[in-house]
């Protein structure tokens, strides 16, 4: 195979997105940020405001528009606009981590040939962090297509200028749109590496030549053409509030200090990535002596300059989240392929003591963090549901077996077989717990359940629903906009005012003070149905009744 056919990036394309089509539409709502992003998506088609993004009755001020504008899209595409399904939510997220692979393997076929671009696109689909984010409606994997097609851009110039070819008009024209739709997902961050790389190439090479191919005595002027209107618009409506909030606490408070208790110190990302990256991280670690003897060919010091820049910046702010990294995953990718299919003859050992001991170390945590996650699903159900499922200890029958495999033949320094089984066990047990383990996990998706309890027992087409112990934004998401999120001695209020059209979901701790409002407004409830489970945002167990007044 000398390079890929159009046959290869559909079959790429097709893996990958059947890859990430379990789960997307039996998984409730995911974390804390997923809901918020559908539930401000929901309440943009319903108000018709497309500037202003609000979830319940605030500003939700922290990015631009733009993820918001892609979600509204898919949900009226759908027909799903008046339900509060998840999945068209998240079509963005799969279409972006499908384009994302497809891209990872063009460039790494055009930097290193076509078997590591495959190899690299599979080790990006793969690994955990594009696991979890590629399966949520969330901003990161959106954003990561946007980096990726402006580095694609970024190194269709640089190649060019390696092969003294001309570039492309449409190549100028990708970067610098590419940069602007980074511009209204998130803000400022795609310049990190849009313009990071460029900058640590001039750096190190002392030329910048092949910038001038990407035209930006004008190609600036596209990029804000994208941006500026919405930032006109959202500056009238907000009063400039917008940028307070936006630029002044989300973005340059994330550089200062550690927003909502992920304050961490520089070397997060690192030792995160074991995990992150797996399984292809023990394979990016014995990638390096590769890297570093090749780090003066063009290639490498592409992705070198993508990767360094990026990191270092978001190692330096105080606040950390394994995913402010992905944009460097495709790279890493990249050239951890590269170092595979160079060992064509089997790998070896380094010869320093040291240098044995450290990976050994870091092999040891690869294979305790596979063979957790070969062995979490049988756990979790019984542990969380008492449940002995056939199909979860599948995962661990089909994943646990390749995972020796791959550690058997690595020792023998057959890397390419070991990579390929690590792949094939990380497919088995992604899908393995997207399948059948997660969305059996009742005890975790407690707001679906009150969702569905509130459902049997409304009392009018348009019931009013106050909960004063459960603030969680899926069950904003999954009971709707008209959802009141109060104190417990204001529920009674809400009840008097609302009538027989009012429900009330109160928790066990909260009942004594709900109890004295009614009290002291002569009021009385019956229980309609009690749910209990586990809030896993917090890690509190929760018992929580939802009440209406006695006819």
């Amino acid at each position: 195979m000398t390079r890929l056919t159009l046959r290869h990036y559909i079959i790429v394309a097709v893996s990958i997105f059947v890859l990430f089509l379990p789960g997307r539409a039996s998984l409730p709502p995911l974390d804390r940020d997923e809901p918020r992003y559908m539930e401000a998506t929901a309440q943009m088609l319903h108000s018709g405001d497309y500037v202003d993004v609000r979830f319940l009755d605030q500003p939700r001020y922290l990015q631009p528009a733009g993820i918001y504008w892609l979600e509204a899209a898919a949900v009226s595409l759908t027909g799903m606009r008046d339900a509060h399904a998840t999945w068209p939510y998240r079509i963005p997220s799969l279409l972006a981590v499908t384009a994302a692979g497809v891209l990872t393997a063009w460039m790494g076929a055009a930097l290193f040939g076509p078997v590591s671009g495959l190899l690299a696109a599979a080790l990006l689909a793969v690994s955990v962090l594009m696991t979890a984010e590629g399966r949520m409606a969330t901003i990161d994997t959106t954003l990561l297509l946007s980096i990726l097609l402006a580095q694609c851009g970024l190194l269709r110039a640089y190649l060019d200028r390696e092969r003294d070819l001309p570039t492309p008009l449409a190549a100028a024209l990708l970067y610098w749109t590419a940069l602007g739709c980074g511009l209204m997902l998130k803000g400022p961050v795609v310049l990190i590496p849009g313009f990071g790389t460029p900058i640590a190439l001039a750096l190190i090479e002392r030329r910048t030549d092949w910038w001038r191919r990407l035209r930006p005595a004008w190609g600036w002027l596209v990029m804000l053409a994208i941006v500026v209107p919405w930032c006109v618009a959202i500056g009238v409506v907000s009063h400039g509030d917008f940028y307070s909030r936006a630029v002044g606490h989300n973005f340059l408070g994330k550089v200062a200090s550690g927003q909502e208790s992920h304050g961490l110190p520089p070397g997060y990302h690192l030792l995160a990535f074991a995990i992150a990256f797996w399984p292809g991280s023990l394979f990016a670690a014995m990638a390096l002596p590769f890297v570093w003897q090749q780090r003066h060919q063009p290639p490498v010091r592409f992705l070198i300059c993508w990767i360094v820049p990026h990191w270092l910046v978001f190692e330096a702010i105080a606040t950390k989240l394994p995913h402010y990294v992905l944009p460097t995953y495709p790279a890493i990718a990249i050239l951890t392929a590269a170092a595979i299919v160079s060992m064509p003859e089997g790998w070896r050992w380094p010869q320093s003591l040291w240098g044995r001991g450290l990976l050994s170390a870091y092999g040891v945590i690869w294979f305790g963090v596979g063979s957790v996650l070969a062995l979490a699903g049988p756990v979790l159900l019984w542990r969380m549901e008492g449940i002995m499922s056939p199909a979860a200890m599948t995962i661990t029958a089909g994943a646990l077996p390749l995972l020796m495999a791959a550690a058997l033949l690595l020792v023998r320094g057959a890397v390419l077989q070991a990579v390929m089984a690590s792949i094939a066990a990380a497919v088995i047990i992604h899908v393995g717990l997207f399948l059948a383990v997660i969305p059996k996990l009742e005890t975790i998706w407690l707001s679906p359940r009150l969702a569905t309890l509130v459902a049997e027992h409304r009392p009018c087409p348009a019931t009013m629903v106050a909960s004063v112990s459960d603030s969680e934004p899926s069950l904003v998401f999954l009971l709707g906009q008209d959802t009141k999120l109060m104190r417990p001695e204001l529920a009674a209020g809400f009840l008097r005012q609302y009538g027989k059209c009012a429900l009330v979901l109160v928790g066990s701790k909260d009942l004594p003070a709900f109890e004295g409002g009614l009290e002291h407004d002569d009021l009385r409830v019956r229980r309609l149905g009690m749910a209990s489970g586990l809030n896993y945002s917090t890690g509190k167990h929760l018992e929580i009744g939802l009440y209406g007044l006695q006819p």
